[in-house]
């Protein structure tokens, strides 16, 4: 919960409106020696992650709320929503006994060079996943809320061949079906998240690299935005409706719209 007018207020360049500090600031950045801000969104990191990987990561933050590089944010509801929720952060650990609210990468996971056969820069899927999940499902709920009901959900439940449950199916999925994730700890509302992350990367070309196709498709087979305006009519128009200001490019980690830098908590 966030109690207004309470906490000391941030001015981010570029963006024509005053935002609260967020009361969990500290508390994220706890354990940490190194911090970016995105536009009041803190990317916290280890001492042993390299610089030139955390800034990879806020990069690609920057890239997804700010995709035309202008310096200010694309869609101010999603920044604002992200800035009131304890988990609108990104966190990344050397080793794999990291965990906190925020979405967190480890370092080993992180290519800044880009993603391509056997080597996935898990940046562009996990940076995401904090954008639409903590983002996008609560500024526009009936859109993009992670449960039964919603315009995502309802197109997933599509290209999932009908099948409407959590997870995934007891035995398999309807053979009609294109999308099918397969871990059963995955619920209803990851599978919305995932789903979303194949979609909006797909139509941006990010699915296609070499390789790759074969790597996903037991799970995902649209990799490509002709392949999904094709076959999944209702989810590429969502994610393609321009009042949601979504990105129309994949990031690629060279953000320009304002300097970002390292600091200590």
């Amino acid at each position: 919960m966030i109690t207004r007018n309470l906490f000391p207020a941030i001015f981010f360049v570029g963006l024509a409106v005053t935002l609260p500090v967020s009361p969990v600031w500290a508390q994220q950045q706890a354990g940490f020696t190194k911090t970016i801000d995105v536009f009041g969104i803190p990317v916290n990191a280890e001492s042993c992650v390299s610089n030139k990987k955390v800034l990879h990561v806020a990069h690609v933050l920057a890239e997804y709320l700010d995709n035309n590089n202008n310096g200010k944010v694309d869609n101010l509801k999603v920044v604002k929503q992200l800035r009131k929720r304890d988990g609108g952060c990104v966190s990344v650990y050397c080793g794999d006994d990291g965990y906190d609210p925020c979405m967190w990468l480890f370092e080993d996971e992180i290519f800044p060079q880009g993603s391509k056969k056997d080597q996935r820069d898990a940046t562009i899927e996990e940076v995401l996943h904090l954008v639409t999940q903590t983002g996008y499902a609560y500024a526009y709920p009936k859109q993009f809320g992670e449960k039964s009901g919603t315009k995502i959900a309802k197109a997933m439940d599509k290209a999932r061949g009908g099948y409407k449950g959590p997870g995934q199916p007891v035995k398999k999925y309807p053979p009609r079906a294109w999308y099918t994730y397969n871990d059963r700890t995955c619920d209803y509302a990851c599978m919305v998240t995932e789903y979303f992350y194949w979609g909006l990367t797909s139509i941006l070309g990010g699915q296609s690299y070499s390789g790759r196709y074969n790597e996903i498709k037991h799970e995902w087979q649209l990799n490509t935005k002709a392949k999904i305006k094709r076959k999944d009519k209702a989810l590429y128009r969502l994610l393609t409706t321009k009042k949601y200001k979504l990105p129309k490019k994949l990031p690629d980690g060279k953000y320009k719209g304002i300097k970002l830098k390292i600091k200590k908590p």
